[in-house]
């Protein structure tokens, strides 16, 4: 001690420090990769001056080199504090520093309040880490103060703002601190107190999922430790979380219990705790709820905050107070008494996990390493934990003859009425299976159908369903929620279920199958497959991954909806190499005789089938010589495309029916517009008989009229009965034969002789029928419009025409009334 004097005497007479009227001075170095910062807690009043003469109230120095400080008042160490920052980043690998304490270069500013900061980031996913090495810390409440003085405090940096891990002194159970993404760790050390040297480790942390991770060592025999929330007594922030892990000693047991808690008022979720132990269930309490007690082993408390609602003035947020003890005192002795009627048939086992755990186990009073309970029995536990012991039940059911057999459905349920004082839950229970000679087993699900569990097909639940053949070989994994409603199997089967999530609950288990000793089957392994539409189902040979048996078979029963097909593809197809028989795959619609496919080991099978109807899967192994049968399936239903042809087919039939039936609809009612539209003509016929086009029409024509048509034509008999007609009213002459007609012709006229009497009759010159007084009968009253079709009538010539084209035209036959 009387060394230590005279150097810090020496020390300070390196500092230049006058008083002239009211100003100080004085000389620092910072050190190398360090920043001062000194600031005032007064906007106006004494200033801190550098060379030449600038002067604030404030000031940054970032170099490392010699610079004199002046204050313009006469106590500055009252106004002005002083804060020493470093940053260290951390990579993907390691931290490139840790934290030293040391003055780096602040020594002549040791009448001011100082801070060291240590600015951390981690570049990587991982937190950033400070262990505390072997003092440890421990946390104060934000007005509290440390013995030596030397505060410490941890913050995590956030997009909303900083918030405060916690305050800490030395010599404490807090060994380790982890942060998310960034944050800073300070130390502060009042005016006139000299820094105590260290350094504390810096290293990359875990991928943890909050805000930040204090692990806590209880250390042996009875000890306590008080925690707080971050920011307390102001609150948690809005939808975060906090986790303490605490590492208990062996032979101890840990109690938790909250000292003083203020909970929010939440938009969203609730506040809750959370506590997470190895080997043992997750358990969610509330705030308000006890928490628990005589706890053995490791084990970690999270606060998570839920979305507080802070609209209204003075609503109050979430922030904890809590405390964890811990004591090697032994927990009372569990023991009570099994009566195996309530027990369904069950033998109990209760199996010793750590041969160095304190766990002790009796029954009926003698000290076992391992319990099997098939009768009456006491048993009694000390000092056992979950994670110290194993619970599981067997059962046996089985018949020689089939009359024999159980004729109701044996129900195998998961959870029956357990002893009270077992440490531990039911970890598997297991039914053994044995059908007589020519029988089967048969395993149905009362919750609905199973599924495999195989890759690409994983099981989510609870527990899972183990089955195998006597001699271990194991079948199939199996889980609830699939499409398998029936498994029959020609052979011994043992059941397992066991429990893959600490947290179901026991009755989550009840009634988890349900099995029947039947007649035998045809083959080794039946099942009966239910898929769904737009769900691709996964089955896999008995024992994937290993191969099949040799010589045995399988069967899936595949039901496919009605207008559905399946597409069947093996996804994942080993074929070995036979030594006898052959490997083969077929696929028969249920019904039929025919095969749909057939395949053995050393023919190239399809990428993909496709069956339109339900159907039988068939696989059978040979005699391996090397290698293994192998196959998982992928069965996936969708519309049959048979079905969507016809459909497509059907309506453009009646498409084409709808759009034929329209199209003589329209043309029956154009042809009966055209007629209704069709110009009134008034015909001159020779003979004095007008034809009138009304609803009757014109005569017929010669188109129309089949009259003209004949078998065999004789020249002179092709215009006879014309010539006959012709004669008898006076047209023609008494000739036999055919005269050329040489009379005029006029396109816009009726053609008529030049002498308007009659003085004998001239060949090839058209007289028309006169009337009695020497004039055609008058014509009708008829528009213009109508006079045209008289002039287009076929009976007149125009010019221009052939010689052959000027024959005499005696237009369309006329027929006597009353017909031929």
């Amino acid at each position: 001690m009387p060394s230590s004097r005279p150097s810090l005497q020496i020390l300070l007479l390196t500092v230049l420090f006058l008083t002239v009227s009211g100003v100080q001075k004085l000389t620092v170095t910072p050190d190398r990769g360090t920043t001062f910062k000194i600031s005032s807690s007064q906007v106006n009043g004494c200033q801190v001056c550098t060379a030449p003469k600038r002067c604030s109230t404030s000031l940054l120095l970032t170099e490392s080199s010699r610079v004199t400080l002046e204050f313009k008042c006469s106590r500055p160490q009252d106004v002005f504090s002083v804060e020493i920052v470093q940053n260290i980043e951390c990579t993907t690998k390691s931290c490139r520093s840790n934290i030293i304490l040391a003055d780096y270069g602040s020594l002549p500013l040791l009448d001011f309040n100082r801070s060291f900061t240590w600015n951390l980031k981690s570049l990587s996913l991982k937190a950033f880490k400070i262990d505390f090495n072997n003092e440890g810390f421990r946390q104060i409440n934000s007005s509290e103060r440390c013995l030596d003085r030397h505060s410490y405090t941890l913050q995590a940096s956030q997009t909303t703002g900083n918030v405060v891990v916690g305050k800490y002194c030395r010599a404490g159970t807090i060994h380790s601190a982890q942060v998310l993404d960034q944050g800073s760790f300070s130390l502060e050390v009042p005016a006139g107190q000299k820094l105590q040297n260290g350094h504390f480790d810096v290293s990359l942390g875990e991928e943890i999922k909050s805000l930040a991770k204090i692990t806590v060592m209880l250390p042996k025999d009875a000890s306590s430790v008080e925690l707080l929330s971050p920011n307390y007594p102001q609150s948690f922030p809005d939808d975060d979380v906090m986790e303490w892990y605490f590492q208990v000693p062996d032979k101890h047991k840990a109690t938790v219990k909250f000292l003083n808690v203020m909970q929010p008022r939440c938009l969203k979720k609730e506040a809750a705790v959370e506590y997470h132990s190895r080997g043992r269930a997750a358990l969610v309490l509330s705030l308000s709820d006890s928490q628990p007690e005589q706890t053995q082993g490791h084990f970690s408390l999270t606060l998570r905050n839920c979305e507080m609602d802070r609209r209204r003035a003075g609503s109050p947020g979430l922030s904890l107070n809590f405390r964890v003890s811990a004591s090697s005192k032994s927990s009372p002795v569990m023991a009570c008494k099994v009566d195996v009627s309530k027990m369904e048939g069950l033998s109990l086992h209760v199996e010793k996990l750590r041969p160095t755990s304190d766990c002790k186990m009796k029954v009926n009073s003698a000290l076992k390493e391992k319990i099997s309970i098939t009768s009456n029995s006491e048993i009694s536990f000390q000092d056992c934990q979950p994670e110290d012991v194993r619970v599981s039940a067997t059962r046996v059911i089985e018949c020689s003859k089939l009359e024999d057999c159980p004729k109701t459905p044996v129900r195998l349920p998961c959870s029956p009425s357990m002893p009270p004082c077992l440490p531990a839950p039911l970890s598997s229970v297991t039914w053994t299976l044995r059908p007589p000679q020519h029988g089967a087993v048969e395993l149905t699900s009362p919750s609905g159908p199973l599924k495999q569990s195989l890759p690409g097909q994983p099981c989510n639940d609870s527990f899972i369903i183990k089955a195998a053949e006597d001699d271990g070989s194991i079948i199939g994994h199996f889980c609830p929620q699939g499409t398998i409603q029936k498994i029959q199997i020609h052979t011994n089967v043992t059941v397992t279920v066991s429990v893959l999530e600490k947290k179901a609950t026991r009755t989550s288990l009840k009634h988890v199958l349900e099995a029947r000793l039947k007649e035998e089957i045809s083959e080794r392994y039946i099942f009966t497959v239910s898929p769904k539409r737009d769900a691709p189902v996964l089955l896999a040979t008995p024992g994937w991954p290993v191969g099949m048996q040799s010589y045995s078979t399988v069967s899936w029963i595949v039901t496919v909806p009605q207008r559905m097909e399946a597409q069947l593809m093996f996804a994942k197809l080993s074929q070995p190499k036979c030594k006898n028989r052959h490997t083969n795959i077929r696929v028969q619609r249920v019904g039929r005789l025919e095969e749909d496919y057939s395949r053995r080991e050393d023919e190239e099978a399809e990428e993909m089938i496709t069956v339109s109807e339900s159907f039988y899967l068939n696989m059978s192994n040979c005699m391996p010589e090397r290698g293994d049968f192998s196959v998982i399936t992928k069965i996936t239903l969708q519309k049959s495309q048979n079905l969507m042809l016809t459909i497509i087919l059907s309506v453009v039939s009646a498409l084409l029916v709808i759009f034929v039936i329209v199209l003589v609809a329209v043309c029956v009612v154009i042809r009966k517009k055209k007629r209704r539209l069709n110009h009134q003509v008034s015909i001159y016929n020779p003979n004095g008989t007008s034809f009138l086009p009304e609803n009757n029409g014109f005569p017929k024509t010669r188109e129309d009229n089949e009259s003209h048509v004949y078998a065999s034509i004789e020249d002179t008999l092709v215009y006879t009965h014309l010539l006959r007609k012709g004669r008898e009213i006076g047209v023609y002459g008494e000739f036999d034969t055919y005269r050329p007609f040489t009379g005029h012709t006029d396109s816009q006229k009726p053609l008529v002789s030049k002498d308007s009497g009659y003085n004998g009759s001239e060949v090839g010159t058209y007289r028309p029928f006169q009337h009695p007084s020497q004039q055609g009968p008058p014509l009708p009253d008829r528009p213009p419009s109508h006079i045209r079709p008289m002039v287009e009538n076929e009976i007149y010539q125009t010019e221009g025409q052939s010689e052959e084209e000027r024959s005499p035209n005696l237009g369309p036959r006329l027929e006597p009334e009353g017909g031929n």
